[in-house]
């Protein structure tokens, strides 16, 4: 047997999302929707109830073997073929014959990717819950933790981490609602022949389709062509992309903010045993964090075939196919990925509040004027009148090496405008962080209901 190659195999993703996309996991699926054809079939009074038993009682992995399936399939190039004749040979009497009674591949093949949507999207669901409530746990704990909030890469005001972190467990909070809301467009699938028109099934058609979705508890293809339409494949791979792109965000914010010149959180790091770099020992990087924003590229990088692929001829071509069997597996179970990953990162952050101070010094009290000039409004100055005076006092500051407090204390004695102590209060950070508690409160009382 050759050894593996897809990282999938050896490197990347949780065993149980990588499951429900295993050779036999996914032909349990394609098999759980030819048992319910002919179930509906029976219904309908197409075939009889014991017909539609004895394919039912066969179709499972345990009697359909994959290496039975994949020899067929060397012979008949067909995977949907190999499957229904692996099925048939099981099946004792006449109930062979009414396997798959009907039906187009793809009827089998996208109702069995909507089985797969749906269990995976529990898992990813779950792993997104799991990481919002370590944002908001981060926010409780750091509804106090001050540090320069920056613009451009440039220090700007006050903030926490707190708020930051309130932050992020919202945007997690919205792609919740959007895998959620994404579901009824998503969840669906087709029983309607070659073309879509029903024509092979007969004047039950409608019945059948609706009988077999029923059972599989999925929603109705409204107008299907040879394949369930692509826009709701699109749809899905764009919250995936989306949620990936937040994943890299805000991995990038740790890488950024673990920078040696900056220092104010770090991944964690197993002292004993990790190693940073084959050649410097004192490294410790922010491995993780470095892979979840590559694989994170990746996944995005899979949208533009996705939409390529909606783009069929006619009432269906071929293209989709080959390129579908790498897309929708890789792109789940990455973001399924680096969602758990991001959650690990964030369990066992290391954040550095003295170091948080340390870098706020840095400016001298720059990402302060916004602050002081705030009280210069409040005590009459005209709102344009106070920013220019500010701005002059930052750069001279700048200029000169000093503190914004020493070049504004000059010109308060020429201009006697603030009292020492009300220049004190407009200088220290934390007084100056707005309404964020109250932010952070409204998150944590919304996100912990």
């Amino acid at each position: 047997m050759l050894d593996p190659v897809c990282p999938l195999d050896y490197r990347y993703g949780r065993e149980e999302i990588k499951n429900i996309f295993g050779e036999e996991r996914r032909l349990q699926y394609l098999l759980n929707v030819e048992a319910a054809l002919a179930r509906a079939h029976a219904k309908v009074g197409n075939i009889s109830k014991s017909a539609a038993d004895e394919i039912t009682k066969k179709a499972s992995t345990k009697i359909v073997k994959v290496e039975r399936v994949r020899k067929i399939e060397s012979e008949t190039k067909h995977d949907i073929m190999a499957i229904t004749r692996a099925l048939s040979e099981q099946c004792k009497g006449d109930a062979g014959k009414y396997i798959h009674l009907g039906a187009t591949s793809y009827d089998i093949v996208d109702t069995a990717n909507a089985l797969q949507f749906a269990d995976s999207l529990e898992l990813i669901s779950k792993c997104l819950k799991e990481l919002r409530k370590t944002f908001v746990n981060l926010a409780i704990k750091h509804k106090k933790t001050v540090m320069v909030g920056r613009t451009h890469g440039q220090h700007t005001i006050p903030i926490t981490f707190g708020l930051k972190m309130a932050g992020y467990a919202m945007e997690v909070d919205r792609h919740l609602e959007r895998l959620f809301e994404c579901k009824s467009r998503l969840l669906v699938g087709k029983l309607s022949g070659a073309v879509g028109t029903g024509a092979a099934l007969g004047p039950k058609a409608l019945k059948l389709q609706e009988e077999m979705l029923k059972e599989l508890k999925l929603g109705i293809e409204d107008v299907g062509t040879q394949i369930v339409c692509r826009d709701r494949y699109n749809e899905f791979l764009g919250v995936l992309c989306n949620i990936a792109t937040s994943m890299e965000k805000f991995a990038t914010e740790i890488r950024n903010l673990q920078r040696d010149e900056i220092g104010e959180v770090a991944e964690a790091f197993e002292v004993k045993k990790q190693v940073g770099s084959s050649t410097m020992p004192h490294k410790r990087n922010p491995i993780t964090c470095e892979q979840i924003c590559g694989l994170a590229r990746l996944i995005r990088g899979f949208i533009i075939p996705t939409y390529e692929n909606a783009v069929q001829w006619h009432e269906r071509d071929l293209c989709n196919s080959s390129n579908e069997r790498s897309i929708i597996p890789h792109s789940i179970i990455l973001t399924d990925w680096i969602v758990y990953k991001t959650d690990d990162v964030f369990k066992n952050i290391k954040v550095f509040p003295d170091k948080m101070k340390k870098n706020l010094e840095i400016s001298k009290g720059l990402p302060m004027a916004e602050s002081l000039m705030t009280i210069l409004i409040g005590k009459g100055m005209g709102r344009g009148d106070a920013h220019e005076l500010m701005r002059k006092t930052a750069l001279k500051a700048t200029e000169e090496g000093k503190t914004l407090k020493e070049i504004f204390i000059i010109e308060n004695k020429k201009l006697k405008l603030l009292s020492e102590n009300e220049i004190n209060y407009a200088l220290n950070p934390e007084n100056y962080l707005g309404v964020t508690d109250e932010i952070i409160d409204r998150v944590v009382k919304k996100l912990k209901r």
